[in-house]
């Protein structure tokens, strides 16, 4: 009787839905040996060692997966036999052990790969999953999360997908447009000079508000000749709480705009000319950010009682701020986005520079892939970081152009056709991307 032994990697949504113990059952009918085990970056792999028939079976089988997961590829390759195991068991979650580049595609009869967008996976997003940040490949078995007082052993879903047995999947009306490799490449860092004391208001608030980030999140920009002080350093750890206590207040003055403009619509019952839509899809698209974040790192208590307390107050100062002056909470915003791009792009220039080497070849965490879009060879820490960087250059220019409007009456630039279709004009990708934003007389 011939033995195989195999190695495979699933991706999708397949943590927090029964599917290690799912591959146990299936293993232990099928008469296999091996393991499985969630990966920290939001996988599930494992090895599988029986007779060809039966391995065969098994891959059909985590094909499809349990009622609640939602398999996107499964990817396996051929390896040695293993004499001594006497089971198929469950081991705890830790770096991931599979080697994509040596990876080969299963046959067509059971390699499904589902083309059902990426609204299934967002929708079921923001899994506390344990970073593999500060895991030790010798001694994962140890390991806390950082950011986190909880145990590994704890982990469950931050939004599990709906129990629901006639509904495949949530879907969103809100489609991320594709950017290309050279239009995130051509982002930069920008500022819009200040005319006047409304954007003075702004800026300065922006700036209070950085420099209590900076103090919640440990982060210390070095003067010129002082970057290798070790106060200045960022590790991948430092960085990560930066980057979700951003997202976490980032996705407050879209919400709030939203919702406003939409009262106010219903109450002076006239349209709002499409801007209720930008401002809800760029609160979605920060939320989006905070959730691929969490697949990196779970926060502790007091992370979450300094994110409810920056939110508390955001919020209500924000929301009686846009009752006061929409003009100047734009011009707020696209300070803030300014801030932002600034965030991410010296993160990546950590990466650049070696500084972060736990981040040089991880892998994006599938929501992400399957939100962005990410192409094959472009899934790695640093190509999230530009597809974020993006979005926050997007926004930085969107709220500077808003900011420049009349707030009553000109419509929305994002949300309308234009006559002259051949002249550059603001649209919802970054192909004309106006750092400091379009002026009024170029749009109105």
């Amino acid at each position: 009787m011939s033995v195989q032994r195999i190695a495979f990697k699933v991706h999708g949504t397949v943590q927090g839905v029964g599917f290690r113990d799912f591959t146990q059952k299936r293993a232990a009918e099928f008469e296999l040996k091996g393991w499985v085990k969630n990966t920290h970056c939001g996988r599930v792999e494992g090895e599988a060692q029986g007779t060809p028939e039966s391995i065969q079976k098994l891959l059909k089988e985590i094909n499809n997966g349990p009622r609640l997961a939602h398999v996107v590829k499964v990817e396996k390759r051929d390896l040695a036999v293993q004499d001594g195991e006497t089971h198929f068991g469950v081991k705890r979650t830790s770096e991931s052990a599979f080697d994509a580049t040596k990876a080969a595609s299963l046959p067509k009869s059971h390699l499904y790969l589902t083309a059902r967008g990426y609204t299934g996976i967002v929708a079921t997003a923001g899994l506390r999953c344990s970073s593999p940040i500060l895991a030790n490949k010798y001694h994962h078995q140890t390991t806390k999360r950082f950011i986190s007082s909880t145990p590994q052993t704890q982990t469950k879903e931050f939004f599990p997908p709906p129990n629901a047995p006639h509904i495949k999947e949530v879907e969103t009306a809100w489609v991320h447009p594709v950017y290309t490799e050279e239009q995130m490449h051509h982002v930069t860092i920008a500022h819009r000079e200040t005319k006047n004391w409304a954007d003075w208001v702004a800026l300065g608030t922006v700036r209070l508000l950085r420099w209590g980030m900076d103090l919640v999140t440990g982060y210390r920009h070095p003067t010129p000749g002082k970057e290798h002080e070790a106060k200045f350093q960022m590790t991948e750890q430092k960085w990560l709480t930066r980057f979700i206590f951003l997202e976490s207040v980032a996705g407050v003055p879209g919400m709030v705009g939203g919702m406003l403009r939409h009262l106010r619509s219903l109450r002076r019952m006239k349209r709002d000319n499409g801007w209720i839509e930008t401002l809800l899809e760029e609160a979605y698209n920060e939320r989006m950010h905070l959730l691929t974040f969490l697949k990196l790192a779970e926060p502790g208590w007091f992370m979450r009682l300094m994110v409810l307390g920056a939110q508390g107050v955001f919020f209500n100062g924000f929301f009686i701020s846009y009752l006061m002056s929409p003009r100047i909470c734009h011009r707020f915003v696209g300070y803030l986005e300014e801030e932002a791009v600034i965030t991410y792009t010296r993160a990546i220039k950590d990466i650049d520079n070696g500084k972060l080497p736990k981040w040089t070849s991880l892998e994006a965490p599938e929501i992400a892939v399957q939100y962005w879009k990410m192409p094959e060879g472009q899934r790695t820490m640093k190509d999230l970081l530009m597809y974020v960087r993006a979005d926050e250059a997007k926004h930085r220019e969107v709220n500077h152009t808003l900011g420049n409007l009349d707030q009553g009456a000109d419509p929305n630039p994002y949300s309308v056709k234009y006559k002259d279709p051949s002249k550059a004009h603001p649209g919802k990708g970054i192909a004309n991307l106006k750092a400091t934003g379009w002026e009024r007389e170029e749009v109105i």
